[in-house]
């Protein structure tokens, strides 16, 4: 791709996610919105292959729905309140209709289906921006009406997404499927707490940004799409698929590392809200996932040469390390110990 326009696609992802985060107003919330999907299609379809196009036509297709609706809540509640103002969604129809929207964008569950076949058909750093960037101005609406949500709605979403998040991924054998899953998984425990406790759901979303981003490029740096290759990269890499094996292990929400974190602060904060039953669901459901990073840490570390796979060797190439794969690394396995500092910022 052009690098001029790839230029252009970059600055309308960052004035879109601008416009949106900073906006008070529903419909410059929209725009924002818009300009984001119509900035990202182009990065998404680029390979011309027909399952990029095929990713590129479904991702146009939900986002414009999703849209379209985030548009009908909003001029719901101005027509019931007279308000255009993001914080005063007040109408319980615009409610429930805003949050069907934005569970569309997200990729929550029960309007999961589009994410991973969209993120099968991108490249791995444009399925990164999917995963994390793209998801960041859905999550800030949520946050600037989290007052007025339905938690009753939100905790059913969740439960549905941690279970199906697990459930769909196991089975999987590429890499950017069981990566959709995980987020799909990780959404639940954000929509989780949002009612009931805003910060932890952006700090679970920045935490889940730097280990996600530390996978997605790692997996890139190795040039792996699908478990089979996975197997053969400690030969190659060593270091590089142990540090895969901590990040992937800290996305799977293990103790010492920086996944553990917001699991158990919102963990806790159920436990406050007098929800433990609802908390102990969700923390076996999140078994389901772990099993599956298991398997990709497993295939990344455990499985060592010689052995068969049908894949073509690859040449061994000494190509330095992405410096930001080094700092993303250390961040999404190191954070644990310095919990009480980033509770005080939050």
């Amino acid at each position: 791709m052009n690098p001029q326009a790839k230029l252009i696609f970059a600055t309308s992802l960052l004035m879109g996610t601008t416009i949106t985060i900073s906006s008070n107003h529903w419909i410059l919330a929209w725009t924002g919105l818009e300009i984001n999907t119509l900035a990202i299609l182009p990065l998404i379809s680029k390979s011309h292959h027909p399952r990029a196009i095929e990713a590129a036509t479904k991702y146009f297709l939900v986002q414009a729905a999703a849209s379209a609706l985030v548009l009908f809540s909003s001029m719901t509640n101005a027509w019931h309140t007279g308000q255009w103002d993001i914080t005063q969604l007040t109408h319980p129809t615009s409610c429930l209709i805003l949050t069907s929207a934005i569970a569309m964008k997200l990729g929550l569950a029960p309007f999961h289906f589009w994410f991973p076949e969209v993120l099968q058909g991108s490249p791995l750093t444009t399925g990164l921006l999917l995963s994390t960037a793209m998801k960041f101005p859905p999550i800030t609406l949520l946050y600037m009406t989290s007052q007025s949500l339905n938690p009753a709605l939100l905790t059913t979403m969740a439960i549905l997404s941690a279970a199906l998040g697990g459930w769909m991924g196991l089975n999987q054998t590429q890499t950017r499927k069981i990566l959709a899953f995980s987020s799909i998984s990780h959404l639940g425990w954000m929509a989780i707490i949002i009612t009931y406790s805003p910060k932890l759901a952006l700090l679970n979303f920045y935490l889940y940004t730097l280990m996600t981003a530390a996978a997605f490029l790692t997996l890139n740096s190795m040039k792996v799409l699908k478990l089979s290759t996975l197997m053969t990269s400690w030969s190659k890499t060593p270091t590089l698929s142990a540090m895969l094996l901590l990040t992937l292990l800290s996305l799977a929400g293990l103790p010492p590392l920086t996944g553990f974190l917001p699991k158990w602060l919102i963990i806790e904060e159920l436990t406050k809200q007098e929800m433990a039953p609802t908390a102990t669901i969700i923390s076996l459901l999140s078994l389901l996932s772990l099993f599956f990073y298991l398997r990709l840490a497993y295939c990344s570390t455990i499985t060592l040469p010689p052995h068969t796979t049908n894949h073509m060797k690859r040449w061994h190439t000494n190509k330095p390390v992405n410096a930001s794969i080094a700092i993303l690394t250390t961040l999404s396995i190191m954070l644990l110990p310095i919990s009480p500092i980033i509770l005080t910022i939050m």
